[in-house]
């Protein structure tokens, strides 16, 4: 969850975003989820990370299917 998502996906491609993006290398944006409100927001972001990783990849699948890295959309 993010108030600024490029400074977010900026920071994890230099590897200060998170230990998780960090240790995995996780550098694609494929997924852009908005809320109203932060609390929506962390709420969800709770919800997700009990999902199972098929649930998931679903998400992901549904909304992008060629995984297209998101990022260079954020910058236009």
């Amino acid at each position: 969850m993010t108030s600024h998502l490029p400074a977010r996906v900026h920071a994890h491609r230099e590897g200060a975003g998170s230990k998780f993006a960090a240790r995995y290398g996780v550098l694609r944006l494929v997924c852009i989820e908005p809320f109203a409100t932060a609390l929506e927001a962390v709420e969800h972001e709770k919800r997700l990370k009990k999902w199972r990783r098929e649930w998931k990849i679903r998400l992901i699948e549904r909304e992008n299917p060629e995984w297209r890295d998101l990022y260079d959309d954020l910058q236009k």
